[in-house]
């Protein structure tokens, strides 16, 4: 784990145990900070995407990044009701810190990442949202793209959550993606009035975020939705 980094346990209420990691904004005075909630893909862990958590850290940010049930440390199996749930009840508790300004929260999710926060947005709309290689659903995905065994009994319907979510969109994602097809994040972007599709390089497990264009993106999206003055 990060240093100093703190370690969050949700108790549900059945039985199961679930971990998230709680980054404090670096260098914030008296005002709260903005804050974001990161949402990793199905293939990592939260252990895996601190690079991600570290550049909005080094902006100011207070920083959440909820694990899956079945995931890592955490216990239970997943479903798409339990990791939606699971990450709700973390974003009350980022809510209730007192260094953390509730009206200035994007989440950013990756892959699998980018349907939860699509979900979690359903109920709890965040300032912006960031998509990266987002699938328009489960049940959009053909077989043969590889989608996840638990996935399949899960829609997952991010096409019905971002016609309707009214708040910022930014998505990102490869031309040349082998397993989410680059037409699932053109789509959202059509049904998504006011949304920003920026069109990338490379493999689905490529490093997207390493190309210049990834963050100079999110950085003017957090200019021009008021998360970051």
């Amino acid at each position: 784990m990060p240093r100093g980094v703190e370690r969050w346990w949700l108790d549900a209420g059945d039985g199961v145990r679930v971990e998230a990691w709680y980054f404090a904004p670096a260098g914030v005075g008296s005002a709260r900070a903005p804050a974001a909630v990161i949402f990793h893909g199905n293939g990592e862990l939260i252990d895996h995407v601190t690079d991600y958590a570290q550049w909005y850290q080094r902006r100011g940010f207070a920083v959440l990044m909820p694990e899956y049930r079945g995931y890592g440390r955490s216990g239970g199996a997943p479903s798409e009701r339990a990791i939606v749930e699971d990450a709700r009840a973390f974003h009350a508790r980022l809510l209730a810190r007192p260094e953390v300004d509730g009206s200035r929260v994007v989440f950013h999710g990756r892959s699998l990442g980018a349907a939860v926060a699509a979900q979690v947005a359903a109920e709890h709309a965040p300032a912006a949202l960031v998509l990266e290689s987002p699938f328009v659903s489960i049940n959009a995905m053909a077989s043969r793209y590889m989608v996840p065994g638990f996935l399949v009994r899960h829609p997952f319907r991010t096409d019905r959550v971002l016609p309707k979510l009214g708040r910022p969109v930014l998505i990102l994602h490869s031309t040349e993606d082998e397993i989410v097809p680059y037409s699932h994040g053109r789509r959202l972007h059509e049904m998504t009035p006011g949304s920003k599709l920026v069109d990338l390089s490379g493999s689905h497990n490529g490093a997207l975020s390493e190309q210049p264009q990834y963050w100079a993106s999110v950085e003017a999206l957090l200019r021009e939705s008021g998360v970051e003055n």
